[in-house]
């Protein structure tokens, strides 16, 4: 008897079939991973220094606002890594 999780993986393979990925794909895909994982550490390196600043200077407001937009930055940066990704797997690179 098959658990819940391979019948909906096998519901899920019939609507989406898995496409093969060729050693050029994987070479890009890798390099952006790679790329936006330096881009993401930049920001939190940056920011991360100011939110301390700002805690020094006792700013509660400003140390909110700074890590909402750390937040709303390494969910942008995922979302442009996963559209790039997608280009390639669809050949679009």
């Amino acid at each position: 008897m098959k658990s819940a999780y391979e019948l909906a993986m096998e519901r899920l393979s019939k609507q989406t079939p898995a496409t093969k990925l060729t050693a050029e794909q994987k070479k890009q895909i890798a390099e952006l991973e790679s790329r936006y994982k330096a881009k993401i550490a930049e920001r939190e390196i940056s920011l991360t220094d100011s939110i301390n600043a700002a805690a020094d200077q006792g700013n509660g407001e400003e140390i909110a606002k700074l890590k909402e937009l750390l937040a709303h930055e390494k969910r942008k940066l995922a979302e442009e890594l996963e559209e790039k990704k997608e280009g390639v797997r669809q050949g679009k690179r």
